[in-house]
């Protein structure tokens, strides 16, 4: 049996390129509530298309929630109001018949707009070509048990790597931070023997990147935590910090 639709009110921000003035320009709909928002966009889409209209210009991919490229602010809340979920999982029975909804990009410094609700996250891509990786040979496929690793350690390196990369914590922070994502990376090698050769050079060179692309610093006011799609810790942010004392020790260049 088919839901009744919702008609809703939505103020979608839409602007040329980074270089021009946007603005929120709004649109009526009637949608079904077991539409996910992308497909509801979609929809809109067609309907600008069949009248010549220039669509809305926004990113996705998996459409899963693994890939994080689909990130909105929605009604001020980056992925919308539901927790833990990316943009493409949140569906319209969440909203209320009625309801004017506003959708805007992911805003910081470091993702300029590329057009409407698309920004360009390659700063991100910075930060991990700048150490989010372990250099070694890996010839032929080592055995499971080779290096033993506590469960508690492997669980808490498997919960730093669940980040997606979307950016969600960036645009969470009023400072625009993107510790909570570089502690994420920095966290599931630090804690593990394969990423200890590295350990040191790794946090220098992805915090010397994350400033050089503008991001802020920590607010500490957790919304970092509270708007990750997958829920990685804070204590990621805690452990970096340490993680990059040590470096600086070690490399006697304290400042």
């Amino acid at each position: 049996m088919e839901h009744k639709k919702i008609n809703l009110t939505l103020k979608v921000w839409r602007q040329q390129n980074a270089q021009s003035k946007g603005s929120f320009t709004e649109y009526k709909v009637s949608v079904s509530p077991d539409s996910s928002f992308l497909e509801m966009l979609d929809d809109i889409n067609n309907d600008l298309e069949k009248k010549n209209l220039e669509p809305i210009t926004f990113e996705s991919d998996c459409r899963e929630g693994i890939c994080g490229t689909c990130g909105l602010v929605i009604n001020g809340q980056p992925h919308g109001p539901i927790p833990r979920i990316a943009t493409c999982q949140l569906h319209m029975r969440n909203f209320k018949d009625g309801d004017i909804i506003y959708v805007e990009p992911f805003r910081a410094k470091a993702f300029p707009i590329i057009k409407d609700l698309m920004v360009d996250r390659s700063a991100m891509d910075r930060v991990m070509e700048a150490g989010g990786f372990i250099s070694v040979n890996t010839l032929s496929v080592p055995d499971g048990n080779a290096i033993p690793i506590p469960k508690e350690i492997a669980s808490e390196a498997m919960d730093a790597a669940q980040c997606i990369g979307c950016g969600a914590c960036v645009a969470a922070c009023k400072n625009a931070s993107a510790m909570l994502f570089v502690s994420a990376k920095v966290s599931q090698f630090a804690l593990l023997p394969q990423g200890q050769p590295e350990r040191y050079k790794r946090v220098e060179s992805m915090v010397k990147v994350m400033d050089e692309y503008g991001f802020g610093s920590c607010s500490n006011t957790y919304a970092c935590e509270a708007e990750c799609p997958k829920g990685v810790s804070v204590k990621n942010i805690a452990r970096m910090n340490r993680e990059y004392f040590m470096a600086k020790v070690k490399s006697q260049n304290v400042e």
